[in-house]
């Protein structure tokens, strides 16, 4: 067993698995602290390194491209230290740190694990369910589908076309970008008949606009990676590039549409009243009325 123990957090490696938790000290990011432990198999693994400073050194540990939901929902955009794959180290702990490295790299050579892409996650992401309540509204997934409910504060268009529900077999991805306390942040669910949709975050009714706390907002990429690992993996879509809809053949089937209640048509008539006076007031382009129109009349398909 090969281990160490920082301010930071906690690295174990048996051999077969690098045990991630992190440290409890009110400098580890929240989003690390909620995330929690994470267990890396060997073969999820493509390399390490430790980088010694002057005061402090860094333990990173990389993954094969397309073993982590993590790192495929948040594209390598999070911040440093909220990153789980990196451990600041004390100057006076390097040589364990070291130690550590040269063991995983040892393993790695020794079962000769390659360093190409993977065809499926190897981590399986965040348990669920999962609810983050962000600057612009609160995120809900339960496995089988995305709940969004507006906060006050949200954009007038937003709250005029309620809560949005999407299945995961409506989605085709979540693109996410972290809110740095200089520019604003986004989560969008790309569905299928959305994709092409053009709508500023601000605006889309499948997006949250996060320009709150930074460190609440980053939550958000707890929802965005337990989607996104129940989404079909990125090599099957690329593998069924030009083929329709054969390259999401292992995309879960949509829930069956139940017809809405007599008095959901009320609710449908006040949001178009309500989305038909922005386009009036010029809050809505005749694009952003048409695109967000469709998104009210679909949930209530």
């Amino acid at each position: 067993m090969a281990e160490i123990i920082q301010r930071d957090g906690t690295w174990a490696f048996d051999g077969t698995t690098v045990r991630i938790t992190p440290g409890l000290h009110r400098s580890v990011p929240l989003f690390r602290q909620t995330y929690g432990e994470i267990t890396v198999p060997l073969e999820a693994v493509a390399g390490v390194v430790y980088e010694p400073e002057r005061r402090r050194g860094r333990l990173r540990l990389r993954l094969r491209e397309g073993a982590d939901p993590l790192l495929q929902a948040t594209g390598g955009r999070l911040p440093d230290a909220a990153d789980p794959y990196r451990l600041l180290v004390d100057i006076d702990r390097s040589g364990v740190a070291e130690y550590v490295a040269e063991e995983i790299r040892h393993a790695l050579l020794l079962d000769q694990i390659p360093k190409d892409p993977t065809k499926a996650y190897l981590l399986p992401g965040p348990p669920v369910p999962v609810s983050v309540r962000s600057s612009d509204g609160t995120v809900s997934f339960d496995g089988a589908q995305v709940r969004i409910d507006w906060a006050d504060t949200s954009e007038r268009v937003k709250r005029a076309t309620g809560p949005r529900i999407v299945a995961v077999g409506d989605l085709v991805q979540v693109e996410w970008l972290p809110n740095t306390g200089y520019e604003d942040g986004f989560m969008r669910f790309v569905t299928h008949e959305t994709v092409f949709s053009k709508l500023p975050p601000e605006k889309d009714p499948y997006a949250l606009d996060l320009w709150g706390s930074t460190r609440r907002d980053l939550l958000t990429a707890l929802v965005a990676t337990a989607v996104t690992s129940r989404l079909p993996h990125p090599s099957a879509r690329g593998e069924g590039e030009g083929e329709g809809d054969a390259g999401f053949r292992d995309r879960p089937p949509r829930a069956p549409r139940v017809p809405p209640p007599a008095d959901h048509h009320d609710v449908l008539l006040r949001r178009l009243r309500e989305l038909g006076e922005l386009h009036r007031e010029g809050v809505l382009t005749d694009e952003e009325f048409t695109m967000t129109k469709a998104a009210v009349l679909r949930g209530f398909r």
